[in-house]
């Protein structure tokens, strides 16, 4: 049985085009190992969205390369993002590739795994319109508990830093029923929390309905009698309505997490930036989020050292992140990427500079995130058990509703010696850090 090796880098979106790609092979009788130098096929599905996500795809591409020699590998696929962006160069410079296939076209991974077979070089990347659906084969690479739920692919906009409407095409839905459908296979299957993504998730349903229908969505999901938890990540700012607040404040099966990414807080940065939304309007959405759902928590991210971002600006940004006090925030500089408007702006920000605003947000972040998780001790929690301490059998750790997976940090709880990976417990908080909060098991 041939066997192939499977890479996924970049977010999580990208991860379920992996988990699809891996449940395309399965049904083609192609073994999955973990184990590059017992792959005959490498599959790299990369990332291309800042410089750093690109520098990784290219250096694995060339570590993979290693077991053309080293191991059995007769072929490196190189899927996603970069494949999409620079399939024609990552082809011409990198005689170790064999097959590009873009974002729109992990569907023919097949396609590409018998020509690379053959000996042939070869590019699948058309304009990217497909999105997968509920019939199509997926095999997760997350804990059998939690999984991802693609709503929707691409975006429609065009922020002057981003270039993912250039690789991953317009935005466009999947329908409530193939989401539902698939909600409750996941959930058949033993699934308890859902996270549900895209590029712009309360942007859900504008096609083919004509209108947003996230609201509508999470109406018909909250019927699975067997979810326990429903997340929603990347929330843009300007679709965020009190119709959707107030659902998510009384539906218990909603986690009261919001993933907001503002990207700045001075309106001429966000201006330049071609974001949707000013200050004005993200204080007042603010306002309402903490009115409306008191417990409600926040994550962001920002950007710094923008084209453009004088000190005022900056310090705007500072002001504004030290008065709002954020449970988490990502801080990101920068990444100047070709085909994008910000490429040309002039008065581009030094990296000196950058990184100086990059470290001294998250040093004020860090006390801050620290002090909100030192203000829940004696308070109750309910976790989702993830995994048992390595070094301490009585400790296990996992996540409340206020902490995402892979992104946030988690909860760990003393005396507990019985609790098993999949399993809601109820605990109060002993004391709260940084990142993480350490809980005691309530009996």
């Amino acid at each position: 049985m041939l066997k192939a090796g499977v890479i996924s880098l970049g977010c999580v979106k990208n991860l379920v085009d992996t988990e699809v790609m891996l449940g395309i092979l399965r049904e083609n009788k192609i073994d999955v190992t973990a184990q590059p130098n017992d792959a005959d096929i490498i599959i790299i599905n990369t990332c291309t969205f800042i410089e750093s996500a690109k520098e990784e795809g290219i250096s694995t591409i060339l570590q993979m390369a290693d077991f053309k020699i080293s191991g059995k590998c007769r072929g490196i696929i190189v899927a996603g993002c970069l494949g999409q962006r620079y399939k024609q160069e990552l082809l011409d410079e990198l005689p170790e590739v064999d097959a590009i296939i873009g974002t729109g076209a992990w569907d023919r991974i097949m396609e590409a795994v018998k020509a690379v077979l053959a000996g042939e070089r070869l590019i699948i990347a058309d304009k990217s319109e497909i999105i997968y659906d509920d019939k199509m084969p997926r095999i997760l690479t997350t804990p059998r508990y939690t999984a991802y739920v693609k709503v929707a692919e691409g975006c429609d906009n065009r922020c002057a830093y981003c270039v993912i409407p250039l690789v991953r095409g317009n935005f466009r839905s999947r329908t409530i029923e193939s989401i539902v459908a698939e909600t409750k296979n996941l959930v058949k299957n033993g699934v308890k929390e859902i996270n549900l993504i895209a590029q712009d998730t309360t942007n859900y349903g504008i096609d083919p309905y004509g209108e947003i229908k996230i609201l509508e969505l999470l109406k018909e999901l909250v019927k699975i009698e067997e979810l326990k938890w429903i997340r929603l990540l990347y929330c843009y700012p300007k679709r965020f309505t009190d119709e959707l607040l107030n659902f998510m404040a009384t539906e218990p099966k909603i986690c009261k997490y919001i993933d907001l990414p503002l990207q700045h807080a001075h309106n001429d940065v966000l201006k330049a930036m071609a974001r949707q939304d000013t200050k004005e309007e993200i204080e007042d959405l603010l306002l309402r989020i903490r009115k409306i759902m008191p417990t409600a928590t926040i994550r962001t991210s920002f950007i710094v050292g923008f084209p453009g971002e004088s000190i005022e600006h900056y310090e705007t940004l500072k002001e504004f992140i030290i008065k709002q006090r954020f449970d988490k925030v990502g801080i990101f500089t920068y990444s100047k990427e070709e085909d994008t408007v910000a490429f040309t702006m002039e008065q581009q920000v030094s990296e000196e500079i950058k990184q100086e605003r990059y470290h001294e947000l998250m040093a004020i972040q860090s006390k801050i995130s620290e002090e909100i998780n030192q203000s829940l001790e004696d308070q109750e929690l309910e976790v989702l058990i993830e995994g048992r301490d390595s070094e301490q059998e009585n400790v296990t750790y996992g996540r409340s509703y206020r902490e995402a997976q892979e992104i946030d940090g988690q909860v760990y709880v003393e005396n507990d010696p019985d609790s098993m990976p999949g399993q809601f417990i109820k605990t109060k908080v002993v004391q709260g850090y940084t990142y993480d909060i350490l809980a005691e098991k309530i009996k």
